[in-house]
């Protein structure tokens, strides 16, 4: 899995698909423009929301749950890269 910055998504956000895994009460603080939010507990029901010839940005709090959802992905097929950091940097 490939690592992208903060900076990188920005400017990649509306090329590529940004997906938000942190859960509601979490969001409410704010989100990356053009994210889609998908809890990361519900990303096996919501998969197919995604887009599989575009790559996948994930974004969390801090970066650890973005890491494991980007490493599911891949193993799914999907090509995705984590934010580190997260969006407390």
């Amino acid at each position: 899995m490939a690592e992208t910055t903060i900076q990188e998504t920005n400017d990649r956000r509306t090329r590529d698909q940004i997906i938000d895994v942190r859960e509601d009460l979490e969001t409410a603080e704010g989100m990356i423009p053009e994210a889609l939010h998908i809890p990361m507990g519900d990303l096996t029901a919501r998969i197919t929301e995604l887009d599989r010839t575009r790559l996948v940005i994930v974004v969390c709090r801090s970066g650890n749950r973005s890491a494991r959802v980007a490493d599911a992905l891949n193993a799914a097929g999907y090509t995705a890269d984590t934010m580190t950091g997260g969006m407390t940097d």
